[in-house]
């Protein structure tokens, strides 16, 4: 009890691990939603491995003495804006595709995904130096994140979070319903942009910050167990996002109190949370 008591006080020394699993736990159960809604899930698999390649990318270059901006010389700079750049370019490219054939094929999302964590091993092997950093910044060391990056995900997410609620009706209906959206006028197009700019926000600034390992996690487990429980889009959404924020806190107790990695604890909770709900939900159905 008194290590949960110090892990919640404002003067812990690992507060901004405690305060970016929250944060990530609370939001991208929201942007996973539309992943289960469009059946993409694939696509929440692929894109934080196509932005890990983009951040290794990245610091190839940077160690190249090649830069993105050359009024600074930050790999950090360097890392976001490859992950940015690697992200965008595939959901967009993937999109314009998928809205030829009408639905997300599973044999390009594989192919995206292949490419992508081959490219991340050679991009990393091709380093010649800087090798350990690169690895530390692909695994999202959440235990080391800075100041600027617990302000800059509260920013960025608390807006993302917002807009997806302010416009919660029409993200579900261009998401659910895609041709009762068109029949009754929507901008079908300008939703789905506005939703491809959310998703790469939101995994290319996660992926930077905590890893592709968490984000995905984040982004599909807590939606999945929650449809397990769940009826109706509202509660879909409420659950979901309790389901994270409670596997970020606990997660980071258990990983803190047994010297453990935040990240992949984080996620093999909420494995167990599935687990338990779907054995759950099965002894509840014998029982009737």
């Amino acid at each position: 009890m008194e290590q949960f008591l110090e892990i919640l006080s404002p003067h812990f020394l690992l507060r901004n691990a405690f305060y970016a699993g929250l944060i990530v736990g609370l939001v991208c159960p929201q942007v996973g939603l539309f992943f289960v809604l469009r059946r993409m899930v694939l696509l929440g698999i692929a894109l934080p491995q196509i932005s890990n390649a983009g951040i290794a990318f990245a610091f190839l270059l940077h160690t190249l003495g090649l830069h993105f901006f050359y009024h600074t010389e930050s790999d950090k700079a360097m890392a976001l804006t490859g992950s940015i750049v690697f992200t965008f370019i595939a959901i967009f490219v993937l999109a314009i595709l998928a809205r030829k054939q009408k639905a997300f094929t599973e044999y390009r999302i594989g192919f995206a995904y292949a490419l992508a964590g081959a490219a991340s091993i050679l991009f990393v092997s091709w380093n010649p130096c800087g090798k350990a950093e690169v690895l530390s910044m692909l695994k999202g060391e959440i235990i080391s994140i800075p100041d600027i990056y617990v302000w800059s995900m509260l920013t960025i997410y608390g807006a993302i979070f917002i807009l997806l609620i302010g416009f919660h009706r029409n993200f579900i209906l261009v998401s659910y319903d895609h041709d009762m959206a068109i029949t009754i006028g929507k901008n079908v197009l300008l939703w789905d942009i506005l939703l491809y700019l959310i998703i790469g926000i939101v995994i290319s600034f996660g992926v930077m910050t905590v890893g592709p390992l968490v984000i995905f996690g984040f982004l599909l487990i807590p939606t999945i167990a929650a449809r397990i429980v769940t009826r109706g889009i509202l509660l879909l959404c409420i659950v979901s996002s309790a389901i994270g924020v409670i596997a970020a806190l606990v997660g980071f107790y258990i990983s803190f109190r047994f010297d453990l990695p935040t990240g992949p604890t984080d996620v093999i909770l909420l494995c167990v949370i599935l687990v338990i709900l779907y054995i759950g939900k099965i002894f509840f159905r014998l029982k009737r």
